[in-house]
């Protein structure tokens, strides 16, 4: 039962190697608020998810809370966080879940080109941070099921529009939303 309190306290503890690693990328943000929601997604993460799954959404909330902050602050999902979140849901997940790898790398690639094929269509709709972060996210909702992919993109576009009503029109983040969507499904 230790590890259930220490798996908050580290999540908190990430967040400001993240912050560090965000204000050189130019979208700083506020370390208390990253470490406090951190932490409390941390304590989810270790009340919901079973002991062999915990390495994935322990893995995606690191990531999740810093980058999500810095798409609201500042629309845009620096590369210093998006491309290291590839090898480590991906060892994570080879850690978990070695059985489900492939239709993991299926997700990827299915959620990936998804998201590569809207930027393409309508690129002011969904901006390129979005469309890098998709294929490390698709690996986890495939890994937890093909539902999970399908329900997670929908419930990511509602959030999205939620968001945008929220803001009055203004510009909405989708980054936030698919990080949410994703991190559900994982703890679900």
């Amino acid at each position: 039962m230790t590890w259930k309190i220490l798996i908050p306290l580290a999540g908190a503890l990430t967040a400001p190697a993240a912050a560090v690693l965000l204000r050189r990328a130019a979208a700083p943000i506020p370390v208390p608020r990253a470490a406090a929601l951190a932490a409390l997604g941390m304590a989810v993460v270790a009340w919901r998810s079973p002991s062999w799954w915990l390495p994935v959404p322990c893995v995606l909330t690191v990531f999740a809370v810093p980058l999500a902050l810095a798409d609201l602050r500042h629309l845009r999902l620096p590369d210093v966080l998006t491309l290291p979140a590839y090898p480590a849901l991906a060892a994570a997940l080879a850690l978990s879940s070695p059985a489900a790898l492939p239709r993991a790398v299926a997700g990827a690639v299915l959620f990936g080109g998804l998201h590569v094929l809207i930027h393409w269509l309508a690129p002011d709709s969904l901006g390129l941070g979005d469309v890098k972060l998709a294929p490390p996210l698709g690996a986890v909702l495939a890994a937890v099921s093909w539902p999970a992919l399908l329900l997670a993109a929908f419930a990511a576009a509602v959030f999205t529009a939620l968001l945008a009503l929220a803001r009055r029109g203004g510009p909405a983040p989708h980054g936030p939303s698919l990080l949410l969507a994703t991190w559900l499904a994982a703890i679900s």
